[in-house]
């Protein structure tokens, strides 16, 4: 109780007092073995109906209206379904020339920005399967990728926080994405900005690639969710 009171910064008394109606309630419980007050079940009960009813493109949304506002590129949101990144919502920018894969469409993991953000921090690529989400990788000459570089391409998106597809998915097309956790840490969904290569060169696509992560940090957080370094740093 004593750190409580110091953490909201209320007298002993107003503190006790609090978790006494609390507790009435059974938002949280005193531990009489231990001293310690414990988050009770009417907290997981609510924070249950709020994971039920959350809606990941209306929490979204503010984020790519804001994106497409600061980067005149259309942002976008995915989402994996059977292997693939299915595009569930779309900001488009103003450009006349701009992004093809509008709502609906349906992207390899592998070569596309949002796939690559989501797959980077997917358990099995993380325990080294080189063949998670990849579906017969080749580069563009018909030649298998080498498993080493894939893998390593993936953890370098770890470490930087963000995803790039140079012309991977559709000639003349770049795009930088980044994932969206929930509470588990799992990544659940991307956000992504892509246009045309002639408006996004390749000196443009780190200060991009930051501005889409901050955004996909911000929309964790409405989300409830817990970033991947947050969880590993725990």
């Amino acid at each position: 109780m004593t750190e409580l009171s110091e953490a909201a910064t209320l007298p002993p008394s107003t503190t006790h007092r609090l978790l006494t109606t609390l507790e009435s309630e059974r938002f949280v419980r005193a531990d009489g073995q231990s001293g310690l007050w414990r988050v009770g079940v009417s907290a997981f009960i609510v924070g249950s109906c709020f994971a039920r009813s959350r809606d990941t493109l209306a929490l979204v949304r503010p984020y790519l209206r804001r994106l497409t506002d600061l980067t005149g590129e259309t942002s976008n949101l995915f989402i994996e379904s059977d292997g693939e990144a299915i595009c569930i919502g779309q900001v488009e920018s103003r450009h006349a020339m701009r992004a093809i894969t509008g709502v609906g469409g349906r992207i390899k993991m592998h070569s596309s920005g949002a796939g690559k953000a989501m797959l980077a921090f997917s358990e099995r690529v993380r325990l080294g399967d080189a063949g998670a989400g990849r579906g017969g990788l080749r580069g563009t000459e018909g030649n298998k990728v080498d498993d080493r570089i894939w893998l390593a391409s993936l953890e370098k998106v770890r470490a930087q926080g963000f995803a790039i597809d140079d012309e991977e998915h559709a000639v003349g097309l770049r795009c930088v994405a980044a994932p969206i956790f929930n509470e588990f840490g799992e990544a659940v969904a991307a956000i992504s900005v892509s246009g045309p290569s002639a408006r996004i060169p390749h000196d443009r696509l780190t200060s991009l690639g930051k501005t889409v992560a901050n955004a996909a940090t911000e929309a964790t957080r409405d989300f409830g969710g817990t970033d991947f370094a947050a969880r590993s740093s725990n």
